[in-house]
């Protein structure tokens, strides 16, 4: 599994924890930055790694900033990428066995790194379940190409 991980500078400093997590995990990674706790603008960020997961470079992607709704909302709108907001761990099994999600944002804001850390294993651990959910994804992705 390949994951590329992206931040802004609201996100840094869980970006760097989960950089590490990913490290200890064994799990091959890029961090495409940002690097800074200068503002930065989120798109030129999430943009770029989302692009890369939706043409196949990497398998999964993690996104930070505040709240993680800026780098979700800006993930979206690359074709064929399914970004989940998430903040707890139910949801990010949810997300995975019922999405199949291939990108997940989180805030540094919202939740601490143990929390984070629970959810990216969690996360990257779950399969998508396919049957009935297949279905909808398909359906999400029929209008997608429209």
């Amino acid at each position: 599994m390949k994951v590329i991980l992206a931040s802004d500078h609201g996100g840094i400093n869980l970006s760097k924890e989960i950089a590490t997590l990913l490290t200890d995990l064994k799990i091959e990674f890029e961090d495409i930055g940002c690097n800074c706790a200068d503002s930065v603008d989120y798109p030129d960020y999430g943009i770029p790694a989302a692009e890369r997961v939706a043409n196949g470079e990497f398998d999964k992607g993690i996104l930070i900033c505040g709240t993680g709704i800026g780098m979700s909302i800006a993930a979206n709108k690359v074709k064929g990428i399914r970004c989940a907001l998430v903040h707890d761990v139910f949801s990010a099994k949810a997300t995975r066995e019922h999405n199949d999600s291939n990108m997940l944002a989180m805030g540094e804001r919202v939740i601490g790194a143990g929390l984070a850390g629970e959810i990216v294993q969690t996360w990257l651990g779950t399969e998508f379940l396919g049957g009935r959910h297949a279905n909808r994804i398909g359906k999400v992705s029929e209008y997608e190409t429209k």
